[in-house]
C-alpha cells in the first residue's frame, strides 16, 4: 500500500565508490502512441515505450545494483511491465559476474516468456564481456548508464538490441540521441543511488528533456505510485522508471533489514552524501551520518573513499547491515508503507492512474 550525472561530456553519473553497477531508483510508464487498453472498463492509453519494448504497460523496474535480481524482473515482466537485471544482483563479493549474469539472464528466461532487459553501466571492468552474454543469451533491451553512449550503443543496435541510456541532463540526452540510443531515462536528484552533479529535480529535468529531444523519455526519480505516472505525462515523457518502489517486494533479494528500512522511511529518511565523489541519496543512519561528518570537516576525495571501502551498498542491501553499510534509496521511500508482491505494484499503478485521470476531469 502507498501513503495517499556529471553535467560534463556525454556519461552518465558515475559511481566512484566501487558500486559498478549504480542507477537511480526508478520504473517506467508511458502514454503516447496511440492505441488503447482496456481492463476491466479501465481505459489505459498505450505509449511509444509500449510498442517500442513489446509490452503491456509503459512500466520499467531499474536494474538496481546487487538487488535487481533475475526472480523482480521476471516477476515485473509477467505483470506486463519490462524487468531489469543488474550484472550482480545477489552474487557473492568475489563473484564471476559475467557468468552470474548469464544465468541470471537464463533464470529469467524460465521464469517468463516476456520481455525483460539488462542494466549495462558503461564504466564497468567487464563491460565488454558483459556485452557479449547479453547479446549471446538473446536479451532484446538494455539500460546503459556511467558512461558515453557513443561507445557501446552501434554495437547493440547492430545486435538488434534496444538502448535505453540513463541522462542526468539536456546535454547528455542530446548527446545519448546523437549516438542513436532508442530512449533516454531521464533521471531526476530524488532518485536512489548515484545522480547528477547539476542537482536537477525530476520535475524540472523531465520537462526540459522532453522539449531538447525527439526519441521517447522516461522520468526517473521520485516515482512510486500512479499519481507520480501522470505527473511525469503531464511534463511530456513517455513513461517511468522506478527502483525503491521495486525493492520493497517479495521477489526481490534484497535482505529483509533493507526492505523494513525503506517501509520505516519518512518524508526525511534519505541523504545526499559524497558530493566530493558524485552525489549519492542513500537511507540516513550511522553511515550517512559519518559520511556527513567527514564531508563537514573537510575530508578530500582520498580520506572519503578510504572510508567507503568496497561494496559498502552490498553490506547494506544483501547482508542487511545497515549500520556499516550504504543503502541507496529514493526520497519517495516515506510513501511506501509495505512490502507487497511486484504484480500488485504493476496493477496498482494502472488501476490508480484510471482513477487519478478520472478525478482530474470532475
Amino acid at each position: 500500500m502507498l501513503r495517499s550525472a556529471n553535467p560534463q561530456g556525454l556519461a552518465s553519473p558515475i559511481c566512484p565508490r566501487g558500486e559498478p553497477f549504480c542507477i537511480g531508483t526508478a520504473l517506467l510508464l508511458s502514454i503516447e502512441c496511440g492505441s488503447y487498453l482496456v481492463l476491466g472498463g479501465i481505459t489505459v492509453r498505450r505509449t511509444r515505450i509500449c510498442d517500442l519494448l513489446g509490452i503491456e504497460y509503459p512500466i520499467i523496474q531499474g536494474g538496481m545494483a546487487w538487488v535487481a535480481n533475475a526472480e523482480l524482473a521476471a516477476a515485473v515482466s509477467a505483470a506486463g511491465a519490462l524487468g531489469l537485471i543488474s550484472p550482480n544482483a545477489g552474487m557473492a563479493l568475489e563473484g564471476d559476474v559475467v557468468e552470474h549474469l548469464r544465468g541470471q539472464i537464463r533464470r529469467a528466461k524460465g521464469l517468463t516468456d516476456k520481455p525483460f532487459g539488462v542494466n549495462l553501466p558503461i564504466q564497468t571492468p567487464e563491460i565488454k564481456d558483459l556485452i557479449d552474454v547479453t547479446i549471446e543469451e538473446g536479451v532484446k533491451v538494455v539500460t546503459t548508464s556511467a558512461g558515453n553512449p557513443a561507445l557501446y550503443t552501434g554495437v547493440f543496435k547492430e545486435a538488434g538490441v534496444k538502448v535505453f541510456h540513463v541522462v542526468a541532463s539536456v546535454s547528455h540526452a542530446k548527446g545519448a540521441e546523437r549516438h542513436g540510443v532508442d530512449a533516454v531515462i531521464a533521471e531526476g536528484y530524488e532518485a536512489g543511488g548515484h545522480n547528477g552533479e547539476d542537482e536537477l529535480p525530476t520535475m524540472v529535468l523531465v520537462p526540459q528533456v522532453v522539449d531538447a529531444v525527439d526519441v521517447p523519455v522516461v522520468a526517473a526519480g521520485g516515482i512510486a505510485d500512479a499519481r507520480g505516472l501522470v505527473a511525469a505525462l503531464a511534463l511530456g515523457a513517455d513513461g517511468i522508471q522506478m527502483g525503491t518502489r521495486f525493492v520493497a517486494t517479495h521477489e526481490c533479494v534484497a535482505h529483509p533489514n533493507f526492505k523494513d528500512a525503506i517501509v520505516k522511511a519518512n518524508d526525511a529518511g534519505t541523504v545526499i552524501t559524497g558530493r566530493k565523489l558524485g552525489p549519492a541519496r542513500i537511507l540516513t543512519g550511522e553511515f550517512a551520518s559519518k559520511m556527513l561528518e567527514l564531508e563537514g570537516r573537510g575530508a578530500t576525495p582520498e580520506e572519503l573513499l578510504a572510508f567507503i571501502g568496497m561494496a559498502r551498498a552490498r553490506t547494506a542491501e544483501l547482508d542487511g547491515d545497515l549500520v556499516d553499510g550504504e543503502a541507496y534509496c529514493g526520497a519517495i521511500a516515506g510513501m511506501i508503507e509495505e512490502i507487497v508482491s511486484a504484480g500488485d505494484v504493476v496493477r496498482s499503478i494502472v488501476d490508480g492512474y484510471s482513477r487519478i485521470v478520472a478525478g482530474l476531469k470532475d
